[in-house]
């Protein structure tokens, strides 16, 4: 009897982004109202603006658009970060970049377990931002103990998803009725529980040092704390959330409203108060726990080194000039401030393009492929693109962004405010407990615009040659 085939990695990721998300909209059922919106506005953008649509098919972004982008989790221990980086590479997706969220005075660092080449991220985009809480930043030594102590204590994979990941590790993937139960045991480390693991005095002493500690360790496991779909209009968006019964933070993170999207822009609804019960000497005891939220997010060109360097450098500048407060006061001042500063960036793809300031994707146009079938063949990428031989597009910037993402761990935690605390990441600690290097992202954008580069002049020496 012939052996089942493996079911190709892209299709379980696709399939444990759909359980997720609709996990997710049982449980917070604010977020589907917001998915509701996203799509609405994404209809309009695109029948608005013809040329967009055909950039977004051009780079096959169109048919993944309505796709959840993003999901993001915590964990406390070593342990737990090395076993969910094999657990993601049943699904294709691998540790890119790190993030060091200390800039905002929030103790944990982070990757982006994400797809990493171009077939991969068109089939499903979906990847998990994933935190490691840093114990060693509390400073209380009997406390960093006692919460070690009690992380120690939980196991947040089931036992059958244990055995589906080793299977997959041993024969090189799974099955169809494999990957299907695999989903399933994989969806429930994800899943909310409304026990706390603790005290009421135990999760008070741990939230006072500071709130996402609590969260990361009072619980059975890491419960995902947000999906996020991908919008082409976030402020629209963000105007309309209050109309739909959702609450939005005061600020939209990131770069500001510009013609050509930069990076990435990311806002959310404030995060739910939600039921949950304390162990007590007597059973259990009522108690609140916020953790969880909705999130958007419009993605833009993925910017060169260079790019990025001056990009942090503007950043830095506008929030140095105007600061929003606990409240959200100070939003309007600040959004001015991040317009006035980022003017100094060039707003056009192709001055991006000539100063190598983004990455872009090059093919041939038709009418490059007729002049090198006429006999004209030039290699000059300038000269192709302006000669419109070659089409240009950015390439959309698949990572994140480590102040963004404290802004929006700061209001899943209560507040708007911004922090400007140095950072005191530690990037050889974290890649120890996940067990190997994380990708560099600056060097897959490289390589993606090389590719493109490479198999654009080829075809047009193809046509060339094919005529002579």
């Amino acid at each position: 009897m012939p052996l089942a085939p493996l079911v190709p990695s892209d299709v379980i990721r696709a399939a444990f982004s759909g359980a997720m998300s609709e996990m997710y909209r049982t449980e917070v059922p604010q977020y589907g109202t917001l998915m509701e919106l996203v799509a609405e506005r994404n209809d309009e953008a695109l029948a608005a603006d013809p040329d967009l649509k055909a950039r977004l098919e051009r780079a096959g972004e169109l048919d993944r658009l309505s796709d959840e982008r993003h999901g993001a989790i915590r964990l406390g221990t070593a342990e737990e970060l090395a076993f969910m980086a094999r657990l993601f590479a049943v699904m294709g997706m691998h540790p890119v970049g790190y993030y060091d969220l200390s800039v905002a005075g929030i103790p944990v660092h982070s990757t982006a377990f994400r797809p990493v080449d171009d077939a991969a991220l068109a089939k499903n985009p979906f990847r998990v931002f994933t935190s490691l809480l840093r114990l060693d930043l509390i400073e209380n030594d009997a406390l960093r103990d006692e919460a070690a102590a009690i992380l120690a204590s939980r196991s947040i994979f089931t036992p059958r998803a244990v055995e589906l990941v080793e299977l997959a590790e041993a024969k090189g993937g799974l099955t169809a009725l494999e990957a299907k139960e695999f989903v399933a045991e994989a969806v429930e480390t994800f899943r909310w529980h409304s026990e706390a693991t603790v005290s009421r005095e135990t999760y008070q002493r741990l939230a006072d040092v500071h709130r996402l500690i609590a969260d990361v360790v009072c619980f059975k496991g890491p419960h995902i704390n947000h999906l996020t779909p991908r919008t082409l209009d976030i402020e629209t968006v963000q105007r309309r959330m209050p109309e739909r019964g959702i609450a939005p933070k005061a600020v939209i993170e990131g770069p500001p409203q510009r013609d050509c999207p930069l990076l990435l822009r990311q806002t959310s609804f404030k995060a739910l108060e939600e039921p949950i019960l304390f162990r007590s000497e007597t059973g259990h005891e009522p108690g609140s726990h916020t953790a969880r939220f909705g999130e958007i997010e419009q993605r833009g060109a993925a910017l060169t080194s260079e790019g990025r360097a001056r990009y942090d450098i503007l950043l830095t500048k506008a929030r140095t000039a105007a600061n929003v407060d606990a409240k959200g006061e100070g939003a309007k001042d600040y959004e001015t401030s991040l317009v006035e500063t980022f003017a100094e960036f060039p707003d056009n793809h192709e001055s991006m393009r000539r100063e190598r300031l983004g990455y872009f994707r090059y093919a041939p146009t038709e009418a490059g492929l007729d002049a090198a079938r006429r006999g004209s063949f030039e290699t000059d990428l300038d000269a192709l693109v302006e000669a419109g031989h070659v089409s240009a597009d950015p390439i959309v910037y698949e990572d994140f962004l480590p102040v963004s993402a404290a802004g929006i761990f700061q209001s899943n935690l209560g507040t708007d405010a911004q922090s400007n605390a140095d950072a005191s990441g530690n990037k050889a600690e974290f890649e120890a407990a996940l067990g190997r290097a994380v990708i560099d992202e600056f060097a897959l954008y490289r390589e993606a615009e090389a590719r493109s580069i490479e198999a654009t002049l080829k075809a047009l020496r193809s046509a060339h040659t094919d005529a002579a």
